[in-house]
């Protein structure tokens, strides 16, 4: 697997002091509120685990799986998620977990359809990494770890067709890596 990174973005105790900080600042700003954290999983599972162990609040956890890239690069342009199984969040600080933010699609896809079927008081979004890039609506996250310019990058969770999640650092994919990876279908 090492031999597939171009170059190391961020070693894990760069990670890792940057989440002391942004535990710290959620930890400030969610002082006395029900703050429940949901995590999009796949992505976000080492970053979640992680981010919360920091974080010195009482608050509940919930878990939703969804997607926009199925396996490629690029997102496909269809978010598939299932709201169904999430816990009663009406009046509750809803502190949405990802991985990334890319193209947006997926966060603006799950927060639109949080407002639009319970009555959270909030609802914000922190990610490991904000690409340095135009989103339509000018999604942006209240919460980055990092920006990266817009590159595809592994580790930390992240994954190029479920490998390389398990890297205990984050960097840039060679491109012959996935150009030269065979279509699924």
């Amino acid at each position: 697997m090492l031999n597939d990174i171009e170059r190391t973005l961020f070693h894990e105790q760069t990670i890792l002091r940057r989440l002391d900080e942004l535990a710290a600042q959620i930890t400030a700003d969610y002082e006395g509120r029900d703050l429940t954290v949901l995590a999009i999983l796949n992505g976000s599972i080492f970053f979640m685990a992680d981010l919360l162990r920091r974080i010195q609040l009482p608050l509940h956890l919930a878990c939703l799986s969804a997607s926009s890239y199925h396996g490629g690069t690029e997102s496909s342009g269809t978010v598939t998620f299932d709201l169904g199984s999430l816990p009663d969040l009406d009046g509750r600080h809803v502190l949405i977990l990802d991985d990334i933010l890319d193209t947006g699609l997926t966060l603006r896809a799950i927060s639109g359809r949080l407002s639009a079927g319970t009555r959270p008081a909030s609802i914000k979004i922190c990610v490991l990494l904000q690409k340095r890039k135009a989103r339509p609506g000018g999604m942006a996250a209240d919460y980055a770890g990092f920006e990266i310019g817009d590159e595809f990058v592994v580790g930390y969770g992240l994954d190029y067709r479920e490998h390389y999640r398990n890297l205990p650092f984050i960097g840039v994919l060679k491109q012959e890596v996935f150009s030269s990876a065979p279509a699924r279908g």
